[in-house]
């Protein structure tokens, strides 16, 4: 008879004494479990007793927690929660020096418990710190010369401390002090800091600036660019991440009508370039923390053109009607006439013919073209730089289009402004950057104007390609789609330069396309005889069988997923995978991401595959609804999936990527019985589907396959020709 499901078997740790096995009930209460506990070694004062678990964690086993205990745990008897707080509240005061560091360390280990953290903080402990750090640490300031180190680590395990406390979310962060903040500004602006005390006031300034407005106007006003910089020109990239995200959430929290301030700041101090030289050209590869800062970094640059994508042309604005003539100017080199020259008739006729020459929709009044937003006034100042800064090219389109029949003709302005607004919705301008993406590119950070030239190349290839095309007016949009499709093609292989960009747009021409379109078209090879249909039929259920056999095997091996927290550095991991016999889901926390497979015996959690009872996805998952708004993007919801089972509780995960959701929603789904839904499982059928067609059909070469089956032949006149194996 199997044991009750209520009782759990464990071992209990205690110093100085051998390990205790025990069954624990579930029903009973915990204080009750630990007074037997406390019995069994003759320890009195139960109360002042409590379980942890016997891990790398040492987190406290509580009424909330407890039936994560699974048979075979091994937990350890220590001092309560509260009791372990007040002693080292007690202990980070002491006067001896070396006392006090001991404590610091044992307050930063034990802060990532929340049991622990909320006893500290009804301890008032997070106002300690702050004193600590406003105040206390000053006596210490004649002792650093002679003991640096020590107080460098004083420092470090006061700061982890206080971030692993805030962290848990219990303590509003606008209740700090400004002589606080000028503390923590304070050690990221001085030249010569401990690499970890700079990272931690890193981290504090990022929280500060992205969890409070009124934080933000304090920090902007104690530190400046300038001083963030030369943490950027070190070595250490952990420092230089940190250093990117302040930057960053600074961007991103600044009022509108300061961006471009600041934008103007960082331009002047040189981060484009600062950035190029000691990281992305670095000898060190860029890790995933720091491709995600680029990224952002990247999207807010980026975003500060909204405003003029969104500004629609004034056409009675003369400084924006200048503009026009300026364009007109520079491609005919027509100086501007007097008033007097010539009747109104004759100039608007002659500013009529060249704005046709031009490419406007609207050959009348031009300034009728920039209404449209997107893209705005954006598009407008596009083709003024391109008529600035590649004077020669943009003289060159023009007349080349100038000569042509006027069906053949590539317009320059409406070429210009749809280009600008493909630009934007390819580059996402105006969107918040994501939590999970590390896409940047380094080519916008070899060039202070990377947009304006990114368009400049892309508005010759458009016309490079309109002439390959041989195209009339009728195929404009047929020509944006290959424009399209060429820039996005050019852009997945990363190019590090621009001129690296326009060496493989040269290298997709037109002719280029058709043929991966062509080699496409017969890769996805469709033939509609239905002895082929069905062929296809008949493997089908074969394919889907091994796509299945592969999620599951792929679920066999685990994956690492990512626990979304407040602070995006410090992440914290937990790994799922299915048991080789299909029946348990093992999962567990991990202090950092695996190199290699986790066994089973890492993973103390279980959930047994027949206690699920539904996977939802995306906005359904418990943990979607819980996050703020910063949290709910596009990305993340798609990555996000959860498995329900017993009454109301659930599963969470947010897969690496998309591949791993696929994988994992398709694995899930085919251990429940139902149909594996997802965009890889229909990719995956295609290809294999497609190439076993073509491995039984090999012999099949230029015969015609027939409609009808053929006729059956006679039977034979005698059947001497059979052998027989018996």
């Amino acid at each position: 008879m199997p044991p009750p499901s209520d009782i759990v078997k464990v071992a209990i740790e205690w110093p100085g004494a051998f390990p205790k096995l025990m069954e624990i009930d579930q029903k009973k209460p915990l204080s009750a479990i630990i007074k037997e506990v406390c019995e069994g070694w003759s320890l009195g004062n139960h109360e002042n007793f409590a379980l942890q678990n016997a891990d790398s964690t040492n987190f406290y086993i509580t009424e909330k927690n407890r039936s994560d205990i699974k048979n075979g745990s091994i937990l350890r008897l220590t001092t309560s929660p509260s009791q372990t707080a007040a002693q080292l509240h007690e202990r980070i005061q002491s006067s001896s020096m070396d006392a006090k560091l001991e404590a610091l360390k044992d307050l930063a280990n034990s802060s990532r418990d929340v049991t622990f953290a909320q006893e500290f903080i009804n301890l008032d402990g997070i106002s300690l710190l702050t004193q600590m750090v406003e105040s206390g640490t000053e006596r210490y300031q004649k002792l650093q010369k002679i003991m640096k180190p020590c107080f460098g680590d004083l420092l470090s395990f006061t700061l982890t401390a206080f971030v692993e406390l805030m962290d848990h979310g219990i303590v509003s962060w606008d209740t700090f002090s400004v002589a606080f903040i000028k503390k923590i500004a304070g050690y990221v602006n001085k030249s010569a800091m401990d690499t970890a005390v700079l990272q931690r006031s890193l981290a504090i300034l990022e929280s500060m600036v992205l969890n409070s407005q009124d934080l933000y106007q304090k920090v902007a006003q104690e530190i400046t660019i300038g001083q963030l910089i030369p943490h950027l020109q070190g070595t250490d990239q952990d420092i230089q991440t940190y250093t990117i995200a302040v930057i960053n959430a600074l961007f991103l929290k600044a009022p509108e009508d300061k961006r471009q301030e600041m934008a103007h700041i960082l331009a002047q101090k040189q981060l484009r370039s600062i950035i190029l030289s000691n990281v992305i050209r670095s000898p060190k590869p860029i890790n995933d923390e720091m491709a995600h800062q680029l990224y952002v970094l990247q999207v807010l640059t980026f975003n500060l053109l909204e405003d003029r994508m969104m500004t629609k042309m004034d056409p009675q604005d003369q400084a924006q009607r200048d503009i026009i003539f300026e364009l007109r100017r520079i491609a005919f080199d027509v100086e501007c006439e007097p008033n007097n020259s010539g009747s109104i008739e004759k100039r608007k006729s002659m500013y009529t013919r060249d704005y046709k020459k031009l490419g406007f929709i609207n050959h009348v009044n031009p300034a009728m073209d920039f209404t449209q937003i997107p893209p705005g006034m954006l598009a407008l100042d596009n083709m003024l730089y391109f008529a600035r800064h590649h004077q020669d090219a943009y003289i060159r389109i023009v007349l080349e289009n100038s000569s042509r029949e006027d069906k053949h003709e590539c317009p320059f302005g409406r070429s210009s402004i749809e280009l600008t607004k493909m630009l934007c919705e390819t580059l996402k301008v105006g969107e918040l950057p994501s939590e999970n993406c590390h896409d940047f590119h380094p080519m916008f950070f070899t060039h202070d104007r990377s947009f304006e030239e990114f368009f400049c190349i892309c508005i010759q290839l458009l016309n490079k390609t309109w002439k390959e095309m041989r195209a009339t007016s009728e195929d404009f949009n047929k020509v944006m789609q290959v424009v399209r499709e060429q820039i996005m093609r050019a852009l997945t292989q990363k190019p590090n330069s621009l001129d690296q960009l326009k060496s493989r747009l040269q290298n997709l021409s037109y002719t280029e396309i058709l043929k991966i379109r062509q080699s496409e078209r017969m890769n996805q090879e469709d033939f509609q005889s239905r002895p082929i249909l069905e062929l296809r039929e008949k493997i089908q259920p074969e394919i889907m069988e091994l796509i299945k056999q592969q999620r599951l095997n792929r679920l066999c091996d685990g994956t690492c997923f990512r626990k979304i927290s407040s602070r995006r550095r410090q992440d914290k991991f937990w790994y799922c995978r299915l048991s080789p016999n299909h029946k348990v889901l093992h999962y567990g926390d991990l202090e950092e991401s695996p190199q290699g497979e986790v066994s089973h015996d890492l993973l103390q959690e279980k959930l047994p595959v027949a206690d699920i009872k539904a996977v939802v996805t995306g906005k359904d998952c418990p943990h979607m609804k819980e996050k703020g708004a910063l949290k709910q993007n596009k990305e993340v919801l798609e990555l996000a999936f959860s498995v329900l089972y017993e009454s109301d509780e659930y599963l969470n995960f947010i897969a690496p990527d998309k591949h791993e959701y696929c994988v994992w929603t398709d694995g899930l789904n085919a251990l429940l019985g139902k149909e594996m839904t997802s965009d890889f499982t229909k990719s995956d059928m295609d290809t294999l589907l497609s190439m076993e067609m073509k491995l039984r059909l090999l012999d099949l070469e230029n015969i015609q396959i027939p409609e009808a089956p053929p006729p059956i032949p006679k039977e034979p006149s005698n059947y001497d020709f059979v052998y027989d194996c018996n």
